[in-house]
């Protein structure tokens, strides 16, 4: 039994590791080509998406990634109390997909 815990658990793991491998960071030099393409929308654009959301609120960080083909703009928001959001929004429409209170 317990055999059989330890190898589903490294199965998990395992699985949890090549998750994170299939994630990209985009260089900011191809940027341009993707939003000039239509592939995905412009960084102000999806700017806003994120400070919709949370008004009054400070960008901190962003990433623009790569995940299975999927453009995924990850925005990193500070609230005027001081509470520090995560939002991962579609890069090609705009559409948040998670949003996460650190």
């Amino acid at each position: 039994m317990t055999l059989t815990k330890t190898t589903l658990m490294a199965a998990v793991l395992g699985l949890a590791s090549v998750s994170a491998v299939q994630a990209d960071d985009v260089p900011h030099s191809q940027i341009d080509t993707l939003v000039k393409d239509g592939t995905i929308q412009s960084l102000d654009k999806l700017d806003k998406v994120a400070l919709d959301k949370h008004p009054n609120a400070k960008i901190t960080d962003t990433d623009l990634e790569n995940e299975y083909g999927r453009y995924i703009y990850q925005v990193e928001l500070r609230d005027p109390q001081g509470v520090e959001w995560d939002l991962d929004i579609d890069a090609s429409n705009g559409d948040v997909l998670g949003e996460e209170k650190d």
